[in-house]
């Protein structure tokens, strides 16, 4: 076993070689090819679910359980999907953007179109037998999840990201879907206020889709790649994040302001440092190559790199914020 890539996996995207490839376990192996770095994005949403389902006192270990993996098995799965459609349609050949940033197993030889179904097939099965599982236990709204869930990991790559829908998709998924949804299957009950208090976050997941889209905004452009960053132009895209994680401040005072958090959740407050960091990038176009102190190992990645680590940073600091609210209030001392 190679537990020691198995941190580095959920932690980065590491890059090899074929030989380092076929040293690895099969865990390392899916860790790698669905890169698991960004699944964290998922567990925080999945876990936001799970901490307002037990303030509302609905809260079911087990089926939160089942949620979750499923939900990162979906993830995963569209993952894998966006490697194995873009390599169909020729899109991550010719040291494409993807291909620089990272192993894309196909186009690096890891592993071949065979594999990476069976890979892909696997893990979207797992994550269908749990939902298929979810709609017996809660019924007709999980059969609508389950389908909604399913359209977006099967088409995000194709279509969706081709029409400048991919990034509504990741704000739809990532909100409504995933928070709402799993709040659903926890409790059973579907809250219109939890799936508001769900976009903060979802914010910060659209700004990092849009920081990776700014960075291959050329490559995109060149192959027909309709995202919204090049529909918008370089620069509208570039201030649109800076306008959506500034949202993400704001929509937290405004649930504060009526009631539904209590205002140990100004704690996100301590991501602005990451926050100002991001404003003075998205500022500025691209560099041409990165600057001295710039991390090894990330170039070409740019704009999504300092997205990441806002979101990363607000996100758990809105999570431990939710940690603390549920405490305040299961002691009677916010109501």
């Amino acid at each position: 076993m190679n537990v020691a890539m198995w941190g580095k996996a959920l932690q980065v995207i590491p890059r090899l070689s074929k030989e380092d490839w076929n040293g690895l376990d099969i865990v390392a192996r899916w860790l790698i090819a669905t890169r698991s770095a960004v699944l964290i994005m998922t567990f925080i949403s999945v876990a936001f679910a799970g901490l307002l389902a037990y303030r509302d006192s609905g809260f079911n270990l087990g089926l939160w359980l089942l949620a979750t993996v499923g939900l990162l098995m979906a993830h995963a799965t569209n993952n894998l999907l966006n490697d194995l459609t873009d390599f169909y349609r020729g899109v991550d050949k010719d040291n494409y953007f993807r291909a620089q940033y990272g192993p894309q197993p196909l186009v690096h030889g890891l592993m071949g179109m065979r594999e990476a179904l069976i890979y892909a097939a696997v893990t979207g099965l797992i994550a269908l037998m749990i939902g298929a599982y979810l709609v017996y236990v809660r019924g007709n709204i999980a059969f609508w999840l389950l389908v909604l869930g399913a359209f977006f990991v099967l088409f995000y790559t194709y279509p969706l990201k081709y029409i400048g829908l991919g990034e509504v998709a990741v704000f739809i998924v990532w909100g409504p879907l995933m928070v709402g949804g799993t709040y659903f299957i926890v409790t059973g009950g579907w809250s219109w206020n939890v799936v508001v208090a769900s976009l903060p976050y979802a914010l910060g997941v659209t700004a990092v889709l849009f920081g990776k889209h700014i960075d291959k905004i050329d490559a995109d452009q060149a192959k027909h790649i309709l995202t919204l960053p090049v529909l918008l132009g370089e620069r509208y895209a570039r201030y649109a994040v800076i306008a959506l994680t500034t949202l993400q401040y704001v929509l937290t005072i405004v649930l504060i302001s009526r009631g539904f958090f209590s205002p140990v959740l100004l704690i996100v407050f301590l991501a602005l440092t990451a926050l100002v960091l991001l404003v003075g990038v998205y500022r500025h176009p691209r560099p041409e190559v990165p600057p001295d102190n710039y991390p090894r190992g990330l170039w070409p990645l740019w704009f999504v790199t300092f997205a990441f680590l806002h979101n990363r940073r607000f996100g758990l600091l809105f999570l431990l914020g939710l940690v603390l609210d549920v405490i305040l209030r299961s002691v009677g001392w916010v109501r």
